[in-house]
């Protein structure tokens, strides 16, 4: 019988983003995104160094004028500007849960990397 928001459960499923079965760098060395696939889609842990923005470092693998993700998210540390493009803007840091919508550009704020699980944009984000 299929769970709460469609999905059929097989079974107890293990995956590490510690061991990931994708890993994807962004440009300039700026971070990197690491996934496990699960039979609802991609899950995913981006770390991005400080100096990341989307702009210059995923931009050139998107090739879209604004990120075209939408996310949902949980924020382990660090902290990211999101700027929409109507010009709505927020920050989110460590213990934020984050939904953003497609059309956006973000950057890291500060020295520290941000650390962020993601549950639902990952799947073809800074994809080759």
């Amino acid at each position: 019988m299929p769970e709460p928001g469609g999905f059929i459960m097989a079974g107890l499923v293990r995956k590490s983003l510690n061991s990931p079965e994708e890993t994807r760098p962004f440009e300039g060395g700026k971070g990197q995104l690491e996934l496990v696939n699960l039979a609802a889609g991609a899950v995913g842990r981006a770390t991005f160094q400080p100096g990341w923005r989307w702009s210059e470092h995923v931009k050139p693998i998107a090739k879209t004028d604004s990120c075209q993700a939408a996310h949902m998210g949980y924020f382990i540390s660090g902290r990211m500007k999101v700027v929409m493009d109507d010009g709505e803007q927020m920050e989110f840091g460590p213990g934020d849960f984050s939904i953003i919508p497609p059309g956006h550009d973000a950057w890291i704020v500060g020295n520290e990397p941000c650390v962020v699980i993601d549950w639902q944009g990952f799947t073809e984000y800074a994809k080759r």
